[in-house]
């Protein structure tokens, strides 16, 4: 044999045999310089496509001398392999997150098997039966990193997965792929099926309070010498790398909580242990770092569990980590010891420990706690928000829209808490110039973001202010918010004014806009657009939110401005002070309004005037909303800026229908008959319908003492409202030769829409629309010459909207509480009839306890309260209400007593019957039928004394009204 032969020979017996296309050389040598490799001081990660090629070696199964397929054989070659496998595996320190991102299920699950085999664990033996504590500390640690990898792959396999766009199929390659996803997928599923025993040892593992070892290059090579060659080392408690217990609190806890946050969706029990999972794992990761020797916690996704779970809900009974913030807050949050949590994120601005997003978890939960009704922790949001948005800045963070809207209305208090929390964040001493910086723009844009200034000098005076800012800088900052008037007085000349200041590029675009979306302050808002023109001239930054909307006859206007500065400029105000106005800020409304009248002061007459009118709109609604509220009548220049409206004769301004609307509603409601009868121009009337309609109410207000004048103006206004509710008619030839009649809608005879009627109506108060209402109905005409044309559709809809809206005005008057009665009886509304007459007797009867006024309970009323009992099948109602006619309706009464079918309480009614003819009825009607109950309580009422016929006609009435009144309070309580 040659030396060559002989060196071959001696290296097969302690090497495994080369893959088929690899030589004996290449073989060898791929193994020497993988042992290089694991052995160097600082080595690079072996690749971890080691562990699949061995395996895979390790796994072929192999043929017999018959051609049949036999099972990997035991040989020297395949353990060799499979233990080069698992020392690359040791090498990357059992890292399952690189191990899971590398390797497929089915090969990991093959390294994880090699593992317990190695490790001593019997094949076929369940985990749960295992005492982890009575095991060697490696053979522990692998039952427990196979029962992670097999929780976190169930878990893992319940995402959704991206699919891979295919490329070109090869036949292979797809059959290759098809059996790894069947074997995968079988895999899965005994995992499933063991995923209880799994969490079992898991929760086992959590009661484990000893260091655990896990093995190393070392420890493999000692367990595959020979067995005489092993010293028991591997058996002892120092074998491997040691693991503490609290790492392996901490990635079991983790693996937990993933678990059971998967099946909590459905288990609110199961939910609370995931929560009281990721809070456990929180406070470990604050205590010993993310990063241990074997794992590492995705603490983003750690994050997203804890905001999706709320793990400040959580209890915890471990005493031995009270000391960590998180364990403090949680007990704080418990206890109600608000203050304490403000003290230590306060604290925490310092050392910025604690996670961002876990400041935002406790406000936000702060603020739904806020929102179920804690008045009093307004003012702690108030003051986490501050301490977040101060650390926010000092990391170079953008400020929260919360701290924006918190600090929409500023005052003393809130700029102290502010100036303490930054003054407390910021050790001037060590910190570095950057963080001085950032700071100081902070304050800075406060100042200018304020209106008060006041305010705004608090801050400019503050020590810590006085520090950061140069004085050159702290005095450029004070003569601009000297300039600047209550009313927010923007330059004349807009213009040239506005790139006096310089842009500030460092700003992030994003930021800019979301606070001029924010923003109601008429000085910030134009800072803000001249730093986002400075920035990009491509943009119109009026567009940015669809709620900025501006009425088109105005749109036009303003985007015909050529600037593009100012055409953002005044749209944005314009927009924002209709919004303000809408929504009833008109504080907010006036100062927008004022800045944006001055912008377009000095280049466009027809857009001052358009300010101007919705100035003057602005005024009516405060004063509407303020002092004529309770009764005060506007000053005498409202008036006249009213009226100087309404004659205004100036060509081509854009006009809003709804001011002249409110101009006329104005005038009505603050009894201007006069201006509107005699005073207004006759053009004015003849062009301006709210004009004319104006004139027409006013005209019959004021003439209603005398009925004869008051029939004239009163015809006129029926005729007008006739007209808005007529409509017209066309005849149309079909093709069988006749002639067919369409009904439109809607005339174009009126003075305007009905829908524009029934608006301006519902602008008018209490006092004109009661002089327009039922009682008055004697001065309407009592008969329509055109009466086919008439939409008696469209004058019902006008009447239920004119009767809602004036119900919402007094809902006490007792004439539109029987129109609205009436109105439901027309649509067999009978329930909602019987509400409306029964309010309407008990608001004029003090609940009924005074007699209703026959005005009221005309006999009209009465028998449709009959009718509405009477569908109602309440019978024995419909009998008791025959006798409040002026003369009994005993037919009717009769009628309704002998229908056995009724709804109401029958014989308990009897007690409110004082016309004994109906009494002795029920007596004889109850003989007939064998009710001898029933005829016992009807023969009691009779004999009361009085009942009796020989009472003086005044104890009659007594009691007559006395019944009256226990019936309908009765009925009332029914139907309310």
């Amino acid at each position: 044999m040659s030396a060559e032969a002989a060196d071959r020979e001696a290296a097969t017996s302690s090497r495994p045999c080369t893959p088929p296309q690899t030589s004996w050389f290449e073989f060898l040598l791929e193994e020497a310089l993988l042992e290089q490799h694991l052995q160097k001081p600082s080595p690079d990660p072996p690749p971890v496509e080691l562990i699949v090629q061995f395996l895979e070696q390790a796994s072929k199964p192999s043929v017999n001398e018959q051609n049949q397929v036999q099972p990997p054989p035991d040989n020297k070659r395949n353990r060799i392999l499979k233990l080069l496998a698992l020392k690359v595996a040791a090498h990357l320190k059992w890292d399952l997150d690189v191990l899971e991102k590398s390797l497929s299920v089915p090969v990991l699950n093959m390294l994880l098997n090699e593992l317990l085999c190695i490790s001593k664990v019997p094949p076929g033996t369940k985990h749960v039966d295992v005492d982890l504590a009575g095991l060697p500390p490696t053979t522990a640690m692998a039952i427990l990193l196979y029962n992670r990898w097999a929780i976190r792959t169930i878990v893992q396999s319940s995402f959704p997965v991206k699919q891979v766009k295919p490329g070109p199929p090869q036949l292979n390659v797809m059959n290759q792929m098809q059996q790894e996803k069947e074997l995968t997928d079988n895999i899965l599923k005994v995992l499933k099926e063991q995923a209880a025993d799994s969490i079992l040892v898991l929760e086992g593992a959590l009661k484990l309070n000893k260091d655990l070892y896990v093995h190393t290059i070392r420890t493999l090579d000692l367990l595959a010498m020979e067995p005489g060659m092993v010293n028991g080392e591997t058996e002892s408690s120092t074998a491997g790398l040691k693991i503490s217990a609290e790492e392996i609190q901490c990635q079991v806890c983790y693996d937990l909580g993933a678990v059971y946050f998967q099946q909590g969706s459905t288990n609110a029990a199961v939910h609370e242990k995931a929560k009281e999972m990721f809070f456990k794992t929180k406070e470990l990761i604050a205590k010993n770092g993310s990063s241990s020797l074997h794992f590492t916690i995705d603490e983003e996704r750690l994050a997203g569990y804890c905001q999706a779970c709320g793990v400040l809900t959580l209890s915890s009974d471990d005493t031995s980590q009270q000391a960590t913030p998180y364990s403090q807050i949680h007990r704080c949050m418990k206890s109600g010891s608000y203050q304490d949590i403000v003290n230590i994120f306060l604290e925490d601005n310092l050392t910025l420990s604690l996670p961002v997003q876990f400041r935002q978890s406790v406000l936000r939960e702060l603020f739904q706690k806020s929102q179920q009704g804690s008045d009093a922790l307004d003012e702690v949001c108030f003051k986490v928000c501050v301490c977040n948005t101060v650390c926010d800045v000092l990391q170079g963070r953008t400020v929260d829209v919360q701290f924006c809207q918190l600090f929409l209305k500023p005052s003393k208090e809130k700029i102290d808490f502010l100036l303490e929390v930054c003054s407390k964040s910021l050790n001037l001493e060590n910190a570095s110039e950057a963080l001085k910086r950032k700071m100081a723009a902070f304050l800075k844009n406060l100042c200018l973001g304020l209106e008060d200034l006041q305010l705004v000098f608090m801050i400019s005076s503050h020590e810590l202010f006085m520090k950061l800012l140069k004085d050159d800088e702290r005095k450029l900052l004070i003569d601009q918010m000297r300039k600047r008037s209550p009313r927010i007085n923007l330059c004349t000349k807009p213009v040239a004014s506005f790139y006096d200041i310089p842009a500030s590029a460092s700003v992030n675009i994003g930021q800019l806009e979301h606070q001029l979306i924010l923003s109601v302050d008429p000085w910030r808002i134009r800072q803000i657009l001249i730093e986002l023109h400075g920035m990009t001239s491509e943009r119109q930054f009026w567009t940015i939110s669809n709620k900025w909307e501006v009425p088109n006859v105005y749109g036009n206007v303003i985007l015909g401005i050529k600037d593009s500065l100012t055409r953002d400029l005044v749209y944005i105000l314009m927009a924002k002070g209709l919004h303000c106005c809408a929504i009833k800020d008109f504080v907010h409304a006036k100062q927008l309004f004022a800045a944006c009248l001055e912008l377009v002061t000095e280049f466009s007459p027809k857009l001052r005037q358009v300010m101007l009118n919705e100035m003057l709109l602005l005024d009516i609604y405060t004063h509407e909303a303020g002092p004529g509220a309770s009764g005060e009548r506007p000053p005498s220049d409202l008036i006249s800026r009213v009226r100087g409206y309404l004659e205004m004769r100036v060509p081509d301004i854009p006009l809003r229908q709804v001011i002249a609307e409110e101009c006329v509603a104005f005038l009505l409601n603050w009894c201007e008959n006069e201006y509107l009868t005699m005073q207004v121009p006759l053009p004015l009337v003849q062009t301006n319908p709210y004009v004319k309609l104006g004139q027409l109410l006013a005209a019959t207000c004021k003439e209603l003492p005398g009925p004869k004048e008051s029939r004239r103006t009163a015809k006129d206004l029926w005729e007008v409202v006739v007209q808005i509710c007529s409509v017209s008619n066309q005849h149309k030839r079909g093709n069988d030769g006749r002639v067919s009649l369409i009904k439109h809608r809607e005339s174009t005879l009126g003075i305007m829409y009905r829908s524009e009627l029934l608006s301006f109506i519902k602008k008018l108060r209490e006092d004109i629309v009661n002089d327009i209402a039922a009682e008055h109905i004697s001065i309407w005409p009592s008969s329509i010459p055109n009466l086919q044309s008439v939409d008696f559709e469209a004058v019902a809809v006008t009447v239920k909207e004119l009767v809602s809206y004036a119900l919402t005005i007094n809902a006490n008057n007792h004439f539109w509480l029987i129109i609205q009665a009436d109105i439901y009886f027309a649509t067999n509304q009978y329930s909602a009839a019987l509400h409306y007459y029964l309010q309407a007797g008990a608001v004029c009867s003090d609940f009924f306890n005074k007699m209703v006024p026959p005005d009221v309970y005309t006999d009209q009323v009465i028998k449709r309260m009959i009718k509405c009992c009477s569908l109602l099948n309440c019978h024995t109602q419909v009998a008791i209400l025959c006798q409040f006619l002026r003369e009994v309706d005993y037919k009717t009464a009769f009628k309704a007593l002998q229908e056995q079918n009724s709804h109401d309480a029958m014989d308990s009614y009897y007690e409110y019957i004082w016309d004994v003819t109906i009494l002795e009825y029920l007596t004889y009607l109850h003989h007939k039928r064998g009710e001898t109950d029933k005829r016992q309580i009807a023969i009691k009422a009779i004999g009361q004394t009085e009942l009796n016929a020989s009472n003086p006609e005044d104890v009659l009435q007594l009691a007559a009204q006395r019944r009256k009144k226990k019936f309908l309070q009765a009925m009332a309580k029914l139907y309310f």
